[in-house]
């Protein structure tokens, strides 16, 4: 289908950018998402603020412990970045997983997260690395917790008028073991339930776990009770067993609730697994 007609402005500095924001505009990044709902008419903005001409939205950098990723740095750039990958290994690993190449070369990390599909890998990385995501207004400037910035499906924290400026990744300590492991949807690649893990160990006993999992509920969260049973002392096939405790697990034509459940917790353990067995 053709969309219907909009205006577009593609504005050269972020302060006209933010200047421009409201209610009857949508903001373009990759275009992975808003053009093709835009085609199907799901998306009918009257007018289209394009990021691409913004200076300064793009690139990643590592400082005293803490990794920055400008917004409109591509999936391609955080799945092959050498600071991501030796600082954030969850999440570089994480961004291999996203759609197919032509994707991870267009699509953005931030439009990604501001879009909050439930089904979107990047949610549970960031959720298990204790991400803070800075989002910018023409009035306001601020930092969000990830576990605050997911509300909902296609629902997150920024009010009107606020646009991801950057992600604020803590890097990983050296003796972490991470995995990210997904069971994609053989049509979009989305994630049917993906299970990003985390865990410190000392004299064989886990002391950190942070799990995030995304695509089993209406939101990616953490399993804290996962995580509390393996700091507990629990082993894998425990905390395994509790996944998705108190969550309305997702339906749809490709996995009903109690299957999508089911591979949530048989995946999750595989993360544990080998999250356990890479940590130092």
């Amino acid at each position: 289908m053709i969309p219907q007609e909009f205006e577009y402005t593609a504005p050269s500095t972020l302060q006209e950018t933010l200047s421009l924001l409201d209610g009857e505009r949508k903001v373009l990044a990759g275009g992975m998402t808003l053009i093709p709902m835009m085609k199907l008419r799901l998306a009918t903005p009257a007018e289209v603020v394009d990021l691409g001409r913004v200076p300064g939205l793009a690139g990643i950098s590592e400082s005293e412990g803490l990794i920055r990723i400008g917004a409109m740095t591509t999936h391609h750039a955080v799945e092959t970045s050498p600071v991501v990958r030796a600082h954030a290994p969850l999440l570089a690993a994480t961004a291999s997983h996203i759609g197919d190449a032509q994707v991870r070369n267009t699509g953005t990390i931030g439009g990604s997260i501001a879009h909050a599909d439930p089904a979107a890998d990047y949610p549970a990385a960031l959720l298990a690395l204790e991400t803070r995501i800075q989002v910018v207004s023409a009035h306001s400037d601020r930092t969000v917790a990830a576990s605050d910035f997911f509300l909902d499906a296609f629902t997150t924290a920024l009010e009107p008028g606020e646009l991801v400026l950057e992600i604020q990744v803590p890097a990983q300590d050296v003796t972490e073991g991470s995995r990210y492991e997904k069971v994609p949807h053989p049509a979009s690649g989305f994630a049917v339930v993906g299970i990003a893990a985390r865990i410190q160990k000392a004299s064989g006993r886990v002391t950190m776990a942070r799990i995030g999992v995304t695509g089993l509920a209406g939101r990616a969260f953490r399993a804290r009770n996962v995580e509390a049973i393996l700091e507990a002392g629990g082993g894998v096939a425990e905390a395994a067993a509790v996944l998705g405790h108190g969550e309305d697990p997702n339906s749809d034509l490709y996995a009903a609730a109690d299957y999508r459940l089911h591979l949530a917790r048989v995946h999750g353990a595989r993360a544990l697994q080998a999250a356990l067995s890479r940590a130092a």
